[in-house]
């Protein structure tokens, strides 16, 4: 079974939030001061969660990405995850995590069956790191990409936000990981959820981080799967990894987006810019899969052409990266 949306685009990928919170502080995920944390019962039961991940799969989804917050910091996500990973018909269950836990969790995350990882790395300078995050420890960040890799994971997917002034002067470092190690490195361009006071500044374009590693390196595009998201690939020839880059700002990649998501409180959303949502949680309250089935139907049917973002302007009310699931 297909999930077709009204633009031909076929929607594949679900990225299912089980936490608001986080164990580090993003200034791009959250503002300075942080957010107001959701109570217990706001958030939904894994339950729910499972509910959702199942009729998903049912409509045509064969990729999960599991988010948070960071969703290691919720109890009982290892039980959680065997029971994703078991659904029929489900032919991917990755997790995006900012590594901090794994190197007690990686194993256990690797038995529940989770296949992959993608990893935030923002900086590989330990001030620089903690400037971003707020608070946190980037060599506990590369004990967990070992322990991933200990565990028997795939070379994970590590993710770097492009900041000007503040990260940008690492893009060629980051890139070099990928000669000896098998890496994928994805950059992103910084995307103003929160929509901080004068946030162009810290946009560079996609372009121009491929230029700057260009300049010292060179470059061949790489095929992607069929399932892989909305990332540009390169590899540095010769190097055992690869590059991409992620154009949410300067190039819209909307006309190729292949995914949903839900947040932890239940509320689904087809575009992660886009203001509208809808509230599966009248639909989890009864034992009938094919209301919530058709309620994620119609939330496709809805799926809008594209977001209203580009370098100039963002017309979305700002939001936490964290609430949403990003």
């Amino acid at each position: 079974m297909e999930l077709v949306d009204n633009f031909g685009r076929r929607i594949n990928y679900l990225r299912l939030s089980v936490t608001d919170r986080c164990n580090l502080r993003c200034r791009y995920c959250m503002p300075a001061e942080g957010v107001e944390k959701l109570s217990h019962g706001d958030i939904l039961s894994y339950e729910d969660l499972f509910r959702i991940a199942r009729a998903a799969v049912a409509i045509g989804v064969e990729k999960i990405r599991i988010t948070g917050g960071e969703p290691l910091v919720r109890k009982g996500i290892v039980p959680f995850l065997a029971r994703v990973a078991a659904i029929p018909g489900l032919r991917q269950l990755v997790l995006t995590t900012n590594g901090v836990l794994l190197p007690e969790m990686a194993a256990d995350l690797r038995q529940a069956g989770v296949q992959r990882l993608n990893i935030s790395l923002d900086s590989l300078k330990p001030d620089t790191f903690r400037t971003i995050t707020r608070t946190g420890d980037v060599e506990r960040v590369m004990a967990g990409i070992a322990a991933a890799l200990a565990a028997g994971f795939p070379p994970p997917k590590i993710n770097m936000v492009v900041m000007r002034g503040l990260n940008d002067d690492e893009v060629v470092d980051f890139a070099r990981l990928t000669l000896d190690h098998p890496y994928t490195v994805r950059f992103i361009e910084y995307m103003p959820a929160t929509r901080e006071k004068n946030w162009q500044q810290f946009c560079i374009p996609a372009q121009e981080i491929l230029d700057r590693i260009a300049a010292v390196h060179e470059l061949e595009p790489v095929e992607k799967g069929a399932m892989a998201g909305p990332s540009r690939d390169f590899r540095i020839r010769g190097a055992a990894g690869t590059i991409g880059v992620i154009s949410a700002v300067s190039g819209h990649f909307c006309g190729e987006c292949n995914r949903i998501r839900v947040t932890s409180t239940g509320m689904a959303k087809s575009c992660l810019f886009s203001d509208d949502g809808l509230d599966l949680k009248p639909f989890l309250g009864v034992e009938v899969p094919a209301l919530l089935e058709d309620a994620l139907r119609r939330l496709v049917g809805g799926k809008p052409a594209r977001h209203g973002m580009d370098a100039e302007k963002a017309e979305h009310t700002a939001f936490s990266m964290a609430k949403v699931g990003g």
